[in-house]
């Protein structure tokens, strides 16, 4: 017994003088990939933080700056399977983060992050179920409304445009319930469009007021009362009413855009160092 109790104890004197070495090299990892990438040396990056993450999995920090290196070799737009790859790479970091104990700020760049990926990927759903993440943990952030009312509007912009294609109708066209055809597809529109549209408009509305001088969200409130306006197709009036509203926004826009313009050029010019 007293044999057992002392190769115990010994196996416990290990243990404690190895950890500080395991922390020092899950440290030394994680500041090699750090360097890495920065001198834009991707590949070797992620092979340090993986290592950093097999050392301590309990650090948020490896797992941010995994997900940050995927992210910065990713190509919004571009359909490929490598770069898609990418996506879901940060995409599977950023979760990690997400299911962890760590900072407020981490889990809402995560949720950001991920929005933002899936909104690159086109993948609209997904996207703005994380903004929507993203405003539960801090709904004084103007960003994830903002985001979301651009998702809403790709989605009912999108789908009222080629039914428009398929009419032979002019842009500009506004669609008339005297004709069977264009009666059809505004009913079909508005089924599918109207609560998309409302959501859009909520969310840009408290991009605006967290932000006062958010012309993004301004433009894109423009945008979309000429969305919901179109859907108007049996009320001229209140057709007229949301273009007008439409109109307001742009005057908006540009106001705030003024002002920032002049704003800038009043900026006194930097200040040159003092040579010693």
């Amino acid at each position: 017994m007293r044999s057992s109790s002392k190769c115990l104890l010994s196996f416990a004197f290990v243990l404690l003088s190895l950890a500080p070495a395991l922390a020092q090299t899950y440290r030394s990892e994680l500041q090699l990939g750090v360097d890495a990438y920065k001198a834009a040396h991707y590949e070797e990056a992620i092979q340090h933080f993986k290592k950093a993450i097999e050392l301590d999995p309990s650090q948020v920090n490896a797992h941010m700056y995994l997900a940050t290196t995927y992210v910065s070799q990713f190509i919004p737009g571009v359909d490929s399977p490598d770069n898609n790859a990418l996506a879901e790479n940060a995409i599977e970091e950023y979760r990690h983060v997400l299911d962890m104990e760590g900072p407020v700020e981490s889990k809402l760049n995560s949720s950001k992050g991920i929005a933002y990926l899936y909104l690159n990927m086109k993948q609209f759903p997904e996207a703005k179920e994380y903004y929507q993440k993203a405003s539960s943990i801090d709904p004084n952030d103007p960003e994830p409304y903002y985001s979301i009312g651009v998702i809403d509007w790709t989605q009912s912009y999108q789908p009222r445009m080629e039914a428009r294609a398929r009419l032979g109708m002019r842009p500009e066209e506004q669609l008339n319930a005297k004709d069977p055809a264009q009666r059809k597809v505004c009913d079909e529109l508005r089924v599918k469009s109207e609560s998309v549209v409302e959501d859009g408009i909520d969310n840009l509305n408290k991009a605006i007021q967290l932000r006062p001088d958010n012309d993004d969200a301004m433009a894109y409130m423009n945008l979309m009362y000429r969305e919901r306006a179109d859907l108007e197709c049996e009320n001229p009036a209140a057709r007229q009413e949301d273009l007008e509203t439409a109109d307001h926004w742009v005057d908006e826009t540009l106001r705030v855009k003024k002002m920032k313009a002049e704003k800038s050029q009043k900026l006194p010019p930097p200040t040159a160092p003092n040579p010693q």
